[in-house]
């Protein structure tokens, strides 16, 4: 009589793991693990042991399965290739390799060659090694497997629970760095969070194209839709660390005018090892204290407030004072303005009864008021400047006009090279000039 299969002997064994009247193939956790047995056999195979029969299998596996122009090997070859390994430690693994389909021997060839098992073995242990070194919070690994399933159109459940629980865990220690307000914390998270945020961004990137399929099954969407959102917010704790470590600068202590703060100190601390940090205490605990105990800076810092400015700050004033009320406009001091130059030269031009050359009338004792006089003549005769009030219109309602010419001549005015050829006119003689001609 036959024994009993294989199959059976491993379903009797987890069978005897359960409670009475349980199943296991009835659970639904348990149901995944049944179906993929043969591959987890083969992981079985590669990792049960100690560490160097381990290694020694990985490396005879990878050596077999990183020639990929010529993938058959002969025994000959294996021994050859691998012949810095023991003949017989080879032969053993070359013979477990094989007994659990990671290898597969051609009869026909008398060749051997990694089977599908052992491929698939290959890549999941090539694509956690490649992580290994620069993804130690595991971001990189989930967000690679999340993006490969996206890449093929296979987005797996469970690979968008396993990187929502490794964002939310990150999350957590996040915010305890940040509750601890420590700033040794809280400086190691955000080193963290600078370390994880390329993986952080090309997750978001992932999820995005993941949440805009049509075809998702509604608990792959939902969880998609909750690591975009535990992703948004790992993003926005850049700006909480920053916030928290601007609160920390303001009360940080300064050792005198050393240009040291506190933060230093404990960061140099925190360098030293332990026997270093003993031998500070020899002698620093002896009673009674020394009298270097005592700081005669900050002891005079102390009595300097005590003695002088509580002392200052309580005998200040600081009530204001009482309400008046405004004084009016019609009080306000008025400075008169100075304005006998335009009053003489009014006077002047009223005077005016015949044709005057516009050199003889802008003689003035220097530049200024010659300047000032021909910005005058600009006035005459404009209506706008009449209608108003005071010197300025006093002089546009004279009888006068301006005439100009569109040349220069030498004059003999103070300051005044060169000045415009033109008159002023009484205005009936301008009329009289326009009609003749």
């Amino acid at each position: 009589m036959s024994g009993p299969t294989d199959t059976t002997v491993h379903d009797e064994r987890l069978q005897d793991l359960f409670r009475d009247g349980i199943v296991a193939e009835d659970i639904p956790a348990v149901f995944p693990l049944l179906r993929g047995r043969g591959l987890l056999r083969a992981f079985s195979a590669l990792f049960h042991g100690g560490e160097a029969q381990v290694l020694l299998r990985l490396l005879v596996l990878r050596t077999l399965g990183g020639r990929p122009h010529a993938t058959e090997w002969t025994p000959q070859e294996i021994r050859d290739h691998l012949a810095f390994v023991d003949a017989v430690k080879l032969e053993t693994v070359v013979q477990r390799l094989k007994d659990h389909d990671m290898l597969v021997y051609d009869g026909e060839t008398m060749r051997y060659r990694v089977g599908p098992l052992g491929r698939k073995a290959l890549a999941a242990i090539a694509a956690m090694l490649e992580f290994e070194n620069d993804d130690d919070d595991g971001l990189g690994y989930l967000t690679a497997q999340l993006a490969a399933g996206q890449a093929v159109g296979r987005v797996s459940v469970d690979e968008l629970g396993h990187l929502l629980s490794r964002l939310t865990e990150l999350k957590e220690d996040f915010d305890r760095a940040v509750l601890s307000g420590s700033e040794y914390r809280i400086r190691r998270a955000a080193e963290r969070l600078d370390a994880v945020w390329t993986w952080v961004e090309k997750g978001t990137e992932v999820v995005a194209a993941i949440t805009e399929k049509d075809d998702l099954e509604p608990a792959a969407h939902r969880l998609a839709q909750a690591v975009g959102r535990a992703q948004s917010a790992l993003l926005r704790q850049a700006g909480t660390f920053q916030r928290e470590l601007n609160k920390i600068d303001q009360h940080r202590v300064h050792l005198g005018r050393t240009g040291l703060s506190s933060s230093d100190l404990v960061g140099w601390l925190r360098a030293q090892d332990i026997d270093t940090l003993a031998s500070f205490e020899d002698g620093q605990l002896l009673l009674p204290l020394p009298a270097p105990f005592i700081h005669d800076q900050i002891a005079l810092d102390v009595a300097e407030f005590e003695l002088l400015e509580r002392e200052r700050l309580a005998a200040e004033s600081t009530a204001l004072p009482g309400a008046e009320e405004p004084p009016d406009t019609a009080d306000l001091p008025m400075d008169e303005e100075d304005l006998r130059f335009l009053e003489a030269w009014h006077a002047e031009l009223a005077a005016i009864d015949a044709p005057r050359e516009l050199e003889a009338t802008l003689v003035g004792d220097d530049y200024a008021l010659s300047a000032y006089r021909l910005s005058l003549l600009g006035l005459l005769g404009d209506p706008e400047s009449a209608a108003l009030e005071g010197g300025t219109a006093d002089l546009a309602r004279l009888p006068l006009a301006l005439e100009i010419e569109p040349r220069l001549i030498e004059t003999d005015l103070p300051q005044i090279a060169l000045v415009s050829a033109g008159r002023l006119r009484p205005r009936d003689a301008a009329k009289d000039n326009t009609a003749d001609a």
